[in-house]
């Protein structure tokens, strides 16, 4: 199947000057942990970061709370919330206990690739991989509910400032209800979601044959191992990614989930990899030690 083409505030994040565009300095250690995937392009190269990646270290769901302490604070000491604008969230205070009803109450623990596509709370690993869990304003979240990732001009809701918008679909392949992420954190859950179709590749047949019935995962997955998103969603994520480069919120977040579960993201670890994998690149091949985006 031919791949998608890539087209050529104090809470607000700074840019990582290891971007896409350039070579990422890796440590020999993190190089190390990738050798397997050397020399390896397409198809391929994503199966062998799977099995790579795949091996972690399970939280428990409770224990989540404590690991977002850690996994996503602002500079300010704050939660640093993706879904919300205007939040100002202290850890444990505000976290989620039933209450709330509006924008800016609580936070809760949100699965950005929704757990409801793999079968939910007793499906592990992946109900409590943090790779793809963060915290979230609770009402927004509540708005987001299980539709796809997409680009809408935000008709059914949109969040204070419009920071995160939810409608029809513009984006070309899908004219579904969508949630749009703002701009600023588009390439963060671009390259989640590159995670989660590389870690669960051996899942993701399954997932389609037994949760395609629910609203976003025929519109998400594809029903393979590769290149297992649909084509417009991987070319819309493609672009997502590319605008918005690797900063070093992910970078520091990938690092402190490593020392939580024992595992990294690979697309945070080598901005652009995800071209190696799907895009104009695949005619090369990946090197861990290496690395260079053309």
């Amino acid at each position: 199947m031919a791949a998608a083409a890539l087209l050529a505030v104090a809470c607000h994040r700074p840019n990582n000057p290891a971007a896409v565009g350039t070579a990422p300095t890796v440590p020999p250690e993190v190089a190390a942990y990738y050798k397997p995937a050397n020399s390896l392009s397409g198809a391929a190269l994503k199966t062998a970061l799977g099995k790579i990646i795949y091996n972690r270290t399970e939280r428990s769901y409770t224990a989540l709370w404590t690991d977002f302490q850690s996994t996503d604070i602002r500079p300010d000491g704050k939660v640093w919330d993706m879904y919300s604008g205007i939040t100002n969230y202290t850890f444990g205070i505000d976290k989620d206990n039933g209450r709330g009803n509006a924008e800016g109450h609580f936070y809760n623990r949100e699965h950005s690739f929704p757990n409801s596509w793999f079968g939910g709370r007793d499906q592990a690993p992946m109900f409590t991989d943090l790779h793809h869990l963060y915290p979230t304003d609770k009402f927004v979240n509540n708005k987001r509910g299980n539709h796809p990732f997409g680009e809408t001009k935000g008709e059914k809701y949109t969040s204070t400032g419009g920071f995160s918008k939810l409608g029809r679909c513009t984006y070309p392949g899908y004219d579904g209800l969508v949630f749009e992420p703002n701009d600023e954190y588009k390439g963060d859950f671009a390259r989640t979601y590159f995670y989660m179709v590389t870690c669960y590749e051996e899942k993701l047949p399954d997932w389609y044959t037994n949760y395609s019935n629910l609203e976003g995962v025929a519109q998400t997955i594809d029903g393979s191992t590769y290149p297992g998103l649909t084509k417009w969603q991987l070319q819309m994520l493609m672009e997502w990614a590319a605008a918005d480069p690797v900063s070093e919120k992910e970078v520091h977040r990938n690092n402190v989930v490593d020392s939580i579960q024992h595992n990294r993201n690979p697309f945070i670890d080598y901005p652009g990899l995800e071209r190696y994998i799907w895009g104009d690149l695949m005619d090369s091949t990946f090197s861990c030690e290496h690395y260079s985006i053309k």
